[in-house]
């Protein structure tokens, strides 16, 4: 049955440009939209900009200009990012909007009616210098358990210990260095403890949709059950009343009737998926309350990180329920993506930009196809591997199916002027291409997009191997004076394979949308993009053969990972960076290092392989990209300078534990060059730099 589903994915911070994981997040909705609507659903699917809250009205300030200059600037990125890699929502917002106020306001006002809202006075930090009550990620000092200096108001990176920014031992304030006072304010607070709250969150948590569905995957719900107990009694719920509101200056949404107070940023944030529909009904003529009614049939789905759970399956739920609006139908919830198993850190080289990889050229389906491949229902993080990522999309997409089409195709064009025709009773072939179609369509409705991306592939294997069997080149050896059941024998060969490759491009529709769509426009002449009915109707011509894909080269990824040329000012001088103290110049470990071996890189054109010898009884091993400046024979037995505690870096070539220090010019196309850093003679391996 047709179904109406309300998508979105998790609101992006606006005080930065988007990194990989917010693409991975909207492809992974993305795919799952296409496939519904490739169904015959409706579905709504917006998003919008998450503008409020300190750190952006501090950046701003910071940078001189207003917050809403800071937000405007990355959001004339987004349509690059959303457009470079195929995503289309249907609708794009903001927090800071008429509608997110509006909407704010009523919910508000009706949790108060409810007498779910109270307030009272609380103790906190307060910056005399700036004014303003500091947020826990702008307080630091040391840590009450383990004393580890420079630690944040409510956790120690050192020790793992939780505590409130009370207890911090010489609290500073990271904004002015100010040792911030204890002051006491008015906050606003939500009864998430209220029995009314907890006894629907039970109820909710392990509930199910329409569908028969889940409202939350099997790990999501454990993690709530640590939060609610067991649901045999109210004393098990293990929840706090949430803070709701901060004082001014802040950068938000006034609270009615309480000068001086606002909405702190996760209230309205998730609002902002309504005010992004609102925003989109208005402009299609749509009526958004009954949209949205408590009673009707529109499922509303949510794709969102693991980090965010709580406030999705606690607050979010809650403030709808006990605002008298609709409550979510789903959570999906996805893990995040590391690169060779490390956590992505732009600092230790495992970030991907992917303003970077479009700017590279590098094929925005490549991506899709290779997250795809990698994702499933679970609450399980996604590793990028350069090598798997190579072999994937060359043995798959071009191996295995866009080598059907292009082997296929030229033996219709050329003796058989495109047209196609089928031996024998064709509904069997049909019956099964639809079998397989309806299958991975069945898989992607589930988000189990890997084992969707298996079972096509698995039918791409088997129409290749059938073709292989057949030998039709030498079936068409001699054709233009073979009998008419030589010649039908031959275009049958073919055709059942693009018609294999025609059901696999609908079944590959979602996720490699561009690509499909010129494979029904001209391969297969279609007026309109497909549908999942599509797999099983078999083509009767097709038009010339066109180039559909190239192959991944290794230099892509060398140049995606390496960090590009910085760009250094001209001969004058490069600007100081921002001042350090003493503390941030210990944290690195500078050691004279005598590189013991030294070689070129196979299949990368800036790196050199240096194996240094620091004083460990060891050598380490570390990549540089130095080899447009110097050979290999120059640098064997120099001594030279490396940070020796920079984090082991995972490559393409194998791991680098290190980083030797060099110096170039500004000017790129000065005569300076580039020069790694020596040390006088009598300096031995080993020795510390201070």
């Amino acid at each position: 049955m047709p179904r109406t589903i309300f998508v979105t994915t998790a609101l992006p911070y606006a005080n930065g440009s988007f990194h990989i994981g917010h693409i991975m997040e909207y492809i992974q909705a993305d795919i799952w939209v296409r496939s519904m609507r490739m169904s015959g659903h409706t579905v709504h699917f917006v998003g919008a900009d998450d503008v409020h809250g300190a750190p952006i009205m501090l950046k701003a300030e910071s940078e001189k200009i207003t917050p809403h200059e800071l937000v405007a600037r990355y959001a004339a990125e987004r349509p690059r990012y959303l457009n470079g890699f195929h995503i289309e929502f249907d609708h794009w917002h903001s927090t800071d909007s008429a509608e997110n106020i509006e909407l704010s306001h009523d919910i508000y006002r009706k949790l108060k009616a409810a007498d779910f809202i109270y307030s009272r006075d609380i103790e906190q930090f307060y910056d005399p210098v700036k004014g303003m009550f500091l947020p826990d990620r702008y307080i630091k000092g040391e840590c009450p358990r383990c004393h580890t200096k420079d630690q944040y108001g409510d956790s120690c990176e050192s020790c793992g210990a939780v505590y409130s920014p009370t207890e911090l031992i010489e609290p500073y304030s990271t904004l002015t260095k100010a040792r911030p006072v204890l002051k006491t304010s008015e906050h606003f607070f939500f009864r998430l403890s209220d029995p009314r709250c907890v006894a629907f969150l039970q109820a909710w948590t392990t509930g199910t949709n329409a569908q028969g569905n889940q409202h939350l995957q099997a790990e999501v719900l454990a993690k709530t059950r640590e939060w609610l107990g067991t649901g045999n009694a109210d004393s098990d719920a293990n929840l706090a009343d949430w803070d709701i509101s901060r004082d001014e200056p802040y950068f938000g949404i006034p609270i009615p009737d309480a000068p001086g107070k606002y909405f702190y940023v996760w209230l309205d944030a998730p609002v902002g998926y309504l005010a992004s529909l609102k925003a989109y009904c208005n402009k299609q003529g749509i009526d958004f309350d009954a949209l949205l009614d408590p009673a009707g049939d529109t499922e509303q789905v949510h794709f969102i990180g693991k980090d965010i759970v709580y406030f999705h399956a606690l607050f979010w739920p809650a403030m709808l329920k006990f605002s008298g609006r609709k409550t979510p139908d789903n959570l999906h919830v996805h893990g995040f993506i590391t690169v060779s198993g490390e956590k992505m850190s732009k600092s230790r080289g495992t970030g991907i930009s992917p303003i970077r990889y479009l700017d590279l050229g590098m094929n925005a389906e490549w991506m899709r196809y290779y997250i795809a491949a990698k994702l499933n229902s679970r609450v399980e993080d996604l590793d990028f591997n350069p090598d798997d990522f190579i072999a994937r999309v060359n043995s798959d997409l071009i191996g295995k199916y866009v080598n059907i089409a292009s082997r296929a195709a030229s033996f219709i064009s050329k003796h058989f002027d495109g047209q196609l025709a089928y031996l024998g009773d064709p509904q069997a072939l049909q019956q099964e291409l639809e079998q397989v179609a309806q299958e991975v369509r069945s898989d992607f409705e589930l988000r189990e997009y890997g084992r969707a991306v298996r079972r096509l592939m698995a039918h791409a294997d088997q129409i290749n191997q059938a073709f292989d069997a057949a030998q039709p080149w030498i079936m068409a050896k001699g054709i233009s004076s073979a009998s008419d059941e030589q010649k039908a024998g031959l275009q049958n060969v073919c055709s059942r394979a693009l018609a294999g490759f025609k059901a696999l491009t609908v079944m590959l529709a979602p996720v490699l949308p561009a690509l499909a769509h010129r494979v029904a426009h001209e391969l297969f002449g279609e007026t309109r993009n497909y549908l999942w009915a599509d797999a099983g109707v078999l083509p009767t011509q097709i038009a010339p053969f066109k180039h559909l894909m190239q192959r991944v080269e290794p230099t892509m990824l060398d140049d995606l990972f390496e960090p590009p040329a910085q760009a250094l000012p001209t001969p004058g001088g490069q600007p100081i960076a921002d001042a350090i103290d003493i503390k941030d110049f210990g944290k690195l470990d500078l050691r004279i290092a005598r590189i013991v071996e030294c070689s070129e890189v196979e299949g990368s054109d800036k790196l050199l392989r240096l194996m240094l010898d620091v004083g460990e009884g060891r050598l380490r091993q570390v990549f540089s990209g130095i080899k447009s400046a110097y050979k290999p024979e120059d640098l064997k037995g120099q001594l030279t300078v490396v940070v020796a505690n920079l984090a082991p870096r995972k490559m393409r070539f194998g791991v680098s534990e290190g980083m030797v220090l060099s110096a170039s010019h500004a000017d790129k196309d000065a005569d300076a060059g580039l020069y790694v850093l020596q040390a006088w003679p009598g300096a031995q391996p080993g020795m510390r730099i201070s």
